[in-house]
């Protein structure tokens, strides 16, 4: 186990001015699991790649346990990286596959055999240690790529998108099978995925970033109660948070007819900008009998058995804005309806029009 520091690292291509990967500060905690996620071209695999050593850092330092191992090459870190596509000798069986690592440090073979069973026990892998990579699943060939790092017992686990080649129920199985396991093993690990639904149900710590700069870094739950910024509330939670910019008046904020009151501390932090970015999610509305002042048309209703997610427009500012409400999925409105909507004015969230960052 062992602790895991960007500082100021920064990671530059040859050719393009802008970094990929722009002076990172992240500290991960030794036995933590961390994930870095956001959009493609975010910078998330680079930072990743930067860590393995695969990468160079052109400015600023990566540390494991204080070590500055910003030059060291890939081997010499200590690290096992689990990647998308397995990367499984075909001609091996699985057990050469988890134990290859091992064979060539030299490590006896006994203790290679004892390893190896020891993490296919864990990982359900015992039956299968003679078969070839062919004749197995593509979950059971993540497993098989996620127990030869585990044989290693490396100081950092590395996981880059490792479900991506998955059909959907079973990334949703791999996934509580590969957070249970680094709960066992309690190795510190940092993974990469572009899907903030499995960052959120996997990750101690997410750490989000966009065009290389770190926005935010939270627990799950931290980055969906209070986004730092308006990238975050839109790219944390799906459907993503509705967001209106909402014209100032006096003391509040008119959204179709709704008004938001502001606090004073939250006047002083618009200065002299005269409208406030309204960030609303799906769940926080309530279909309402009276005229709120607030409509929807529906145009889609999405019934998912318990919820229905209804999408729509509604008039804002003179034009119309989308929208999309979440409501209880056993008596949904129907599709071409208007209906009248309330907010849950504890569940508003505000930011800067011009800055996206939130105001508190």
């Amino acid at each position: 186990m062992s602790k895991v520091a960007y500082v100021q690292a920064s990671r530059i291509y040859p050719g393009n001015d802008t970094p990929a990967v722009d002076r990172l500060d992240l500290d991960i905690a030794d036995g933590e699991f961390l994930v870095l996620v956001g959009p493609s071209g975010s910078g998330k695999s680079t930072a990743l790649r930067m860590l393995a050593g695969l990468e160079d850092v052109d400015e600023g330092e990566i540390r494991i346990d204080g070590e500055d191992v910003s030059d060291a090459a890939p081997k010499d870190r200590d690290i096992a990286m689990v990647f998308q596509n397995y990367a499984l000798y075909p001609h091996m069986t699985v057990g050469d596959n988890m134990g290859f690592a091992l064979k060539l440090a030299g490590t006896p073979k006994s203790e290679i055999t004892e390893r190896v069973r020891k993490a296919a026990e864990m990982l359900d892998l015992v039956p299968y240690l003679d078969r070839k990579p062919k004749a197995l699943s593509g979950g059971q060939r993540q497993r098989v790529a996620m127990g030869r790092a585990i044989v290693r017992s490396p100081r950092v686990f590395l996981m880059d998108e490792p479900l991506s080649n998955l059909d959907a129920k079973l990334r949703v199985q791999t996934r509580a099978e590969i957070a249970n396991l680094q709960r066992q093993l309690n190795t510190t690990t940092v993974y990469v995925t572009h899907d903030q639904t499995e960052a959120m149900t996997m990750g101690h710590r997410v750490a989000v970033l966009k065009d290389g700069v770190l926005q935010q870094v939270a627990t799950p739950r931290e980055l969906y109660d209070t986004p730092a910024n308006v990238f975050v509330a839109g790219f944390i939670g799906s459907p993503a948070m509705n967001i209106l910019r909402a014209p100032v008046v006096g003391e509040g904020a008119t959204v179709g007819g709704l008004t938001v009151p502001l606090t004073r501390d939250r006047l002083t932090g618009l200065g002299n900008a005269g409208a406030v970015d309204v960030g609303v999610r799906p769940e926080s509305f309530e279909l309402w009998d009276e005229p709120t002042g607030l409509q929807m048309e529906v145009r889609l209703v999405e019934e998912l058995g318990a919820d229905a997610y209804l999408h729509g427009t509604t008039e804002h500012s003179g034009e119309s804005h989308p929208l999309v409400v979440r409501v209880d999925g056993r008596r949904p409105p129907v599709m071409g309806s208007t209906v009248q909507l309330k907010v849950r004015a504890d569940e508003v969230h505000l930011f800067h029009p011009e800055s996206g960052l939130r105001l508190t």
